[in-house]
């Protein structure tokens, strides 16, 4: 019998599993779309945010870092461990991460190289961009407006300096 998921949230650095979420989101993402490890330090103050492992049973699966905002979680960064991919345990992951919280919002990156596009084909096999319905142009305004003022402020990215859209 298949174990079921779970998503334990990490409260620092120092937990259990961090290590190997680290070393996966390192491996995983683009420079460009990764904070430093002091803004994760400075982000597990905010009640916004959390960064949950994925698990099944002692297996360390992945990771799911999240944002709670106005009746949504923006998914903001999702990885299975390589040795699982091809399984189809991001989908089941994602799929039982939004049973459990209800509306989603994900951004991904448009299709222009191998890695965006095999990401869009992740995400259309789910038919899933949010969940469980498409989001109005208020809500795109909003959620834009979110990542510019309270997600990126914990990256030492540029943030973008465009007027709110609201």
């Amino acid at each position: 019998m298949t174990r079921p998921l779970q998503f334990i949230p990490f409260k620092s650095r120092s937990d259990k599993g961090w290590a190997e979420a680290w070393e996966l989101y390192e491996k995983s993402f683009p420079y460009n779309e990764r904070w430093n490890a002091e803004g994760y330090d400075r982000a597990f103050g905010d009640p916004n945010f959390e960064a949950d492992g994925i698990w099944r049973g002692d297996e360390f699966i992945g990771i799911l870092f999240h944002w709670g905002a106005d009746g949504y979680r923006y998914v903001e960064h999702l990885a299975v461990s390589p040795a699982l991919r091809g399984q189809n345990m991001g989908s089941a992951a994602l799929s039982a991460f939004c049973r459990k919280v209800g509306r989603v919002i994900l951004e991904i990156d448009p299709p222009v190289d191998d890695i965006s596009i095999r990401r869009l084909h992740f995400y259309d096999r789910l038919v899933l961009m949010s969940y469980p319905g498409a989001i109005t142009y208020e809500e795109a305004r909003s959620f834009a407006d979110f990542v510019r003022e309270t997600v990126l402020r914990y990256s030492e990215h540029e943030a973008p300096t465009l007027p709110n859209l609201a």
